[in-house]
């Protein structure tokens, strides 16, 4: 492999994840992304409430991508090789952290509960 080119991450995505697994990921990342934009145009705002509910998410968003990863590569922590392994990893979790509060910002918004939409005395 001489070149890394989008072909080619994708065929590794699809081998790791599987073509249909992987595809059904793109496409909930998209709709989550839509859900997102759509949230912050019609609200024309950051809603603070929710922005620390998604913070409080990230932990477990973190943990779970890396989990997710581990799971569908058969891998463990112990196959952990250098610092290449370790930066990776970080990614990932990194990554999941972002995508878990994202998603728990939209899903807020768009259900909401008292809490966050005005409705519930919060002192």
């Amino acid at each position: 492999m001489q070149e890394l080119t989008h072909e080619t991450m994708i065929a590794v995505f699809e081998e790791i994840f599987g073509r249909s697994l992987f595809w059904l990921m793109v496409a909930a990342v998209a709709l989550i992304t839509l859900g997102y934009i759509y949230v912050l145009v019609r609200d024309r705002a950051v809603s603070w409430r929710k922005f620390l509910l998604a913070q409080l998410s990230m932990p477990l968003g973190a943990v779970l991508a890396v989990w997710f990863v581990m799971a569908m590569t058969r891998s463990r922590l112990s196959d952990i090789g250098g610092p290449v392994d370790v930066m990776l990893l970080l990614g990932i979790a990194a990554l999941g952290a972002v995508g878990m509060a994202i998603l728990v910002y939209t899903v807020e918004a768009l259900i909401g509960s008292r809490r966050t939409t005005g409705g519930g005395d919060v002192r």
